[in-house]
């Protein structure tokens, strides 16, 4: 939040971070929309026949929300967002169809009006991804002009030139797709 510029008003964790919010907030009036949860490809849980990012569950689940924000409740979001973050496991992984790309879960952001992602291709680390975000951040509100691509390749290199994150399963699972 302190790296966006974003007051608590527009932080949703714990109780706050639900399906039915994510569905009934004006997002069309959010450039930057981040998610920081679970991200789960179709079929690591059962009964889930699509990608999902989890949310908080309501203490009883409805068809409308379950606590799982599918990839077909994802495309009918309405959002103007000139980025997604989507900070969470397997975002952009194949989504088990045998087909390559993007995986449904990226695909409906798109559909839904996100103009650029960032998104993961394997299981992520918490502490890894957070310091590649708040430094994503940081060389974007200081670098004029720089792009999020460009800007993400320099916070990859400067996690890997640490010695707590040099492995590059720490900062390479993540891309920015349609900048």
């Amino acid at each position: 939040a302190h790296h966006l510029k974003a007051d608590n008003s527009s932080i949703y964790v714990r109780k706050r971070a639900t399906e039915t919010n994510v569905k009934t907030l004006p997002l069309n009036n959010s450039k930057v929309i981040m998610f920081a949860t679970h991200g789960l490809i179709s079929g690591k849980l059962f009964g889930l026949a699509e990608p999902a990012l989890v949310l908080t569950p309501p203490k009883t689940g409805t068809p409308k929300d379950d606590g799982l924000l599918t990839a077909s409740e994802i495309a009918q979001l309405s959002l103007n967002a000139d980025w997604v973050i989507l900070s969470a496991c397997n975002t952009a992984s194949a989504d088990g169809t045998g087909g390559q790309g993007l995986s449904g879960l990226a695909k409906a952001f798109f559909y839904a009006g996100a103009r650029a992602l960032l998104v993961s291709h394997w299981k992520v680390d918490d502490k890894a991804t957070i310091k590649l975000t708040t430094t994503l951040f940081d060389i974007l509100s200081t670098t004029p002009g720089i792009s999020k691509a460009k800007a993400h390749q320099q916070a990859m290199m400067q996690l890997a030139n640490t010695t707590a994150f040099a492995h590059p399963a720490y900062w390479a699972p993540f891309v920015i797709v349609g900048e």
